[in-house]
């Protein structure tokens, strides 16, 4: 199990990658799903209860239009009989026992004490009192509707049992008063349908919300599927320009070490072996001279002794090309300082060289790298620029530490970038993550290569670890 789970606790760079990419995207279609459902929610709810609205005030002037209508059509009864008028009451009963309509639809009259006097559907309530009747849901109907007839009229909302179902069911009642009778008159009207209408434009709102998250769903997926695919074909992409990059350098780096072995070789060759010749035969002379006791065998030997120190001298140039001591025991400064000079004295060309001592030296890296990038650009003007005059500066500012070089030469050719050494400048000073400019006014006006470090490359002021005396850089 620790095994399989190690890859998920470690992920790889291209694993971060895809979730840099995709863990945003899942959070931000997430969170536009849950608005759209809440806005998609509340303007639905807002819609149906505007519809419910409009039903239930169209079912309150329906019921108000039947009242009316039944009203006037006693009207003149009522209004013409006085307050004991048995007769009249008796006569408005049946008038309004007889309207009937629809399946369910009926004419009550309650007196304020709460007696049933007409229900022509459900005939078992007349003459008996039902005050403090409830419903399913604790609402006292009819005392609640007396009170509202005693105020003039009104609406009220209930559960009732349907005649022709027997189930308890939602009412929308209107009653009215007859003040002088003490009668509470009215209907009512069952408004499963609005209900119905309202639950089924919730079940659609609900439907259409799940549509619209399945349809972000697939938005989503086909959007990670993209990233996915893109992200492995960048990946892809990107190892096989790692994979030839990384063969080009590697190719590079053989071709700087075979060219540097024939460089070691051919000084070894032309400057050591001539030289180690040279004394092997003026020894070899001196040795003959003694043993014939010829007197003039100390001028081969000393001849073999001068030559001898001319390939230690050899020796010790070679060795300071491939790893200058000084850079070591004094800093940057005096080892380019010398090299410069042995530049001069072996070529003849002018090098003003200038320097400024400050606290903050560079670190290992940074001297190494400057140090062949100098070698490098002198190299270059000994065997291209033609020039006749060098100027080499180097310096540190508020921004790290600053190499300048510039000749008189002929400048660079049509393609500097495909020379070898310009490459390994530029490939040394990015791992300094540092700066190199290559510059010239106009074409064999010369040239000047820039190189700046930065900061990150300069060690704090003080003495260094092994109590080093401080130099230049």
């Amino acid at each position: 199990m620790k095994k399989l789970l190690s890859p998920l606790m470690r992920p790889s760079y291209a694993q971060k990658l895809s979730l840099v990419a995709t863990v945003p995207l899942i959070v931000a279609v997430a969170a536009i799903a849950v608005l759209v459902a809440y806005q998609s929610r509340a303007l639905a709810e807002r819609e149906i209860k505007l519809l419910e609205t409009q039903l239930l005030e169209a079912k309150k002037a329906e019921l108000r239009n039947y009242v009316t209508q039944a009203r006037n059509g006693f009207y003149f009864i009522y209004g013409s009989a006085a307050p004991d008028d048995q007769t009249a009451k008796d006569q408005v009963a049946q008038i309004l026992s007889a309207m009937i309509y629809g399946s369910d639809g009926f004419f009550f009259v309650y007196d304020y004490d709460g007696t049933n006097l007409v229900s022509p559907r459900q005939t078992e309530r007349i003459n008996r009192n039902w005050s403090g009747e409830t419903d399913s849901e604790g609402t006292a109907v009819v005392d609640e509707l007396i009170r509202i007839a005693r105020q003039g009229d009104g609406y009220l909302t209930h559960l009732w049992p349907k005649p022709s179902t027997r189930d308890e069911a939602r009412m929308i009642t209107y009653v009215t008063s007859f003040p002088s009778w003490r009668w509470a008159v009215g209907t009512g009207v069952f408004i499963d349908d609005v209900l119905a209408t309202v639950a089924s434009a919730r079940a659609e709102v609900e439907e259409r919300v799940q549509q619209t998250f399945f349809y972000i769903g697939l938005i989503t997926l086909a959007a990670l599927l993209a990233v996915f695919l893109t992200g492995m074909g960048l990946n892809i992409r990107e190892r096989r320009l790692a994979d030839i990059k990384l063969k080009r350098l590697t190719q590079r780096v053989l071709d700087a070490q075979e060219e540097e072995r024939g460089r070691v070789a051919r000084e070894l060759h032309d400057g050591i072996s001539q030289l180690l010749v040279g004394v092997r035969y003026a020894l070899d002379t001196a040795r003959r001279k003694l043993e014939r006791g010829d007197p003039e065998a100390k001028a081969p030997l000393n001849k073999g002794i001068d030559t001898l120190g001319e390939a230690i001298h050899e020796v010790r140039r070679i060795s300071r090309d491939l790893r200058p001591g000084v850079l070591d025991d004094l800093g940057l400064g005096p080892a380019i300082k010398a090299l410069a000079e042995d530049f001069s004295d072996r070529t003849g060309v002018e090098i003003d060289f200038e320097t400024v001592v400050f606290r903050n030296r560079l670190d290992e890296e940074a001297k190494i790298a400057m140090y062949r990038i100098a070698q490098e650009a002198l190299t270059n003007i000994e065997r291209h620029a033609k020039a006749s005059h060098v100027r080499i500066d180097l310096r540190g500012h508020k921004k790290g530490a600053t190499l300048r070089i510039e000749d008189n030469g002929c400048g660079l050719p049509d393609t500097p970038t495909g020379g070898l050494g310009l490459r390994n400048m530029q490939e040394r000073i990015d791992q300094l993550e540092g700066r190199l400019r290559i510059t010239q006014p106009r074409r064999g006006a010369g040239t000047t290569i820039e190189v700046t470090v930065p900061l990150s490359h300069l060690l704090p002021p003080g003495p260094e670890r092994h109590q080093r005396p401080e130099v230049p850089v």
